[in-house]
């Protein structure tokens, strides 16, 4: 039998995945006493509204967002779409010299000058095409500089380090571009910029394709919901009542096709033998033939020190930020001059927030006002201190919407949640680490496959199809 160690979305897919291919019970050991990981919803229906604490929507987009649709589509979860005409789907703002500035949605705004821009973005892309091949040393480099290089300074600072904000709470000077643009990157190396690559890339998959090659995980058949995003042109969507359906659903599926899931359970050494694995959990060994860790790079790297000294160090190099999420509930609905998905606020205006979700604007909350204000990450620290109260994380959230979006009035309800190491950052040479974990597992054969943010993207499609591919790498079990 295979285990699975963390009971947060990526570990609940694997066991799903796991009783697809296996046909047989699995179990799942959770540290905590709940499931569903960052994931927690807060529903107060009876006025209209609900917080959430972690992740909200969901892309629809490419293999990923195709394969999170199957699994809904499976689990019969009804859902709520935000089509490509919406208000939030057009309108994304960031915070910029004193003012916010709403970004082109239209060919329109590419080719025209608006703040903080000093000239239209389609300037930007003749940067790349004037602009010569460069090698990159070992392979990789910031997402910064690599946008720096291509497309100038302004787009970096005003456009892709507030995104990567919004992505992984981190800095754009640190993250990689190997990581999170490996296609961009590609392109540019291989044929000397980017969009000489993009256009030249077409042309060869359009050659690839009159050759019949494989189109990917759905090439036979695409999941019906997926069609139905694509041709209704839906931007993201939730799952009803709130994320935290999601992996309470699967929680449902699996128990009741006796799956076992343990709480307060958590592991606190793995040792590998030549075909099995020894898990001790709360001071009581547990056999299996495989297991499946979901659980932070950096918990696993405690479990494994011992008798794998230097798959430790591997893991233990993946760092990870703190984030508070402050949720704000106002009584007056029309709050919010601007509506707009939210804006982020770029690392060099040096304000001690990362940007602000407007929820009220993305789905229906009756006669709320609703926001969330994400605070912290790579600057966690740096702006609050070590140990940061929630009266003081309230109070910054606070000023912070008075001076940026002018409201003055107090909410009538407010949660701050402070989720310590809760995002993996994806740093320069992130993705050779992960490589590097995975031949170590490969070259001395245990029995362990990994899943989850910290090895293959921090989304929501991203930690579900992770726990897929982990799971149909796995071999057959006897």
């Amino acid at each position: 039998m295979a285990i699975v160690l963390g009971g947060g979305l990526s570990g609940l897919s694997a066991a799903y995945y796991l009783l697809k291919k296996f046909g047989q019970p699995t179990a799942i050991f959770e540290a905590s006493s709940r499931i569903g990981g960052w994931i927690k919803t807060e529903k107060h229906k009876d006025r209209g509204f609900i917080f959430e604490a972690g992740p909200r929507t969901i892309r629809p987009k490419g293999i990923s967002g195709a394969n999170t649709l199957e699994m809904i589509e499976d689990l019969q979860l009804p859902i709520e779409a935000v089509t490509s005409s919406h208000v939030a789907a057009k309108n994304r703002m960031i915070y910029a010299k004193g003012q916010l500035c709403m970004l082109p949605n239209s060919l329109k705004g590419v080719l025209q000058t608006i703040p903080p821009f000093s000239q239209p973005l389609a300037m930007a892309l003749f940067n790349d095409l004037k602009s010569g091949p460069k090698k990159i040393k070992f392979g990789d480099e910031s997402i910064y500089d690599f946008v720096s290089r291509r497309f100038g300074k302004e787009l970096a600072d005003y456009a892709i380090s507030p995104m990567i904000c919004g992505i992984c709470a981190g800095d754009a000077k640190e993250i990689s571009v190997r990581f999170l643009m490996d296609e961009l990157f590609d392109k540019e190396q291989r044929y000397g910029g980017v969009m000489k690559g993009i256009f030249l890339s077409k042309l060869n998959d359009k050659k690839k394709d009159n050759a019949g090659t494989s189109k990917g995980l759905f090439q036979d058949k695409q999941p019906t919901m997926f069609k139905e995003a694509v041709k209704n042109k839906w931007t993201m969507y939730r799952v009803n009542d709130g994320l935290e359906t999601l992996p309470r659903t699967l929680n449902d599926y699996l128990l009741a096709k006796n799956v076992e899931v343990n709480l307060t359970s958590e592991c606190r050494e793995i040792v590998f033998g030549e075909n099995s694995v020894r898990l001790n959990i709360k001071g009581q060994d547990v056999e299996a033939k495989h297991v499946v860790s979901s659980i932070p790079s950096f918990k696993l790297a405690a479990c494994v020190k011992d008798q794998h000294p230097g798959l430790a160090g591997q893991l233990m190099a993946i760092p990870y930020v703190d984030v508070a999420v402050v949720n704000l509930q106002y009584n007056s609905k029309d709050l919010l001059k601007q509506p707009a998905f939210g804006f982020l606020v770029p690392p060099l205006e040096k304000r001690p927030i990362l940007g602000v979700i407007f929820d009220s604007c993305i789905f229906d909350m009756e006669e709320n006002t609703v926001i969330t204000v994400m605070m912290g990450g790579k600057w966690f620290e740096q702006y609050y201190g070590q140990n940061p109260t929630q009266k003081d994380l309230l109070d910054i959230a606070l000023r912070e919407v008075s001076q940026i979006l002018g409201i003055e009035q107090e909410p009538k309800m407010s949660r701050v949640h402070i989720l310590k190491k809760c995002i993996p950052q994806y740093n320069v040479g992130h993705k050779q680490r992960v490589q590097d974990i995975r031949r170590y597992i490969q070259r001395y054969k245990l029995p362990i496959s990994l899943c989850g943010a910290a090895y293959d993207g921090v989304g929501i499609n991203d930690v579900i199809l992770s726990a897929r591919m982990s799971v149909e790498g796995m071999p057959v079990l006897h």
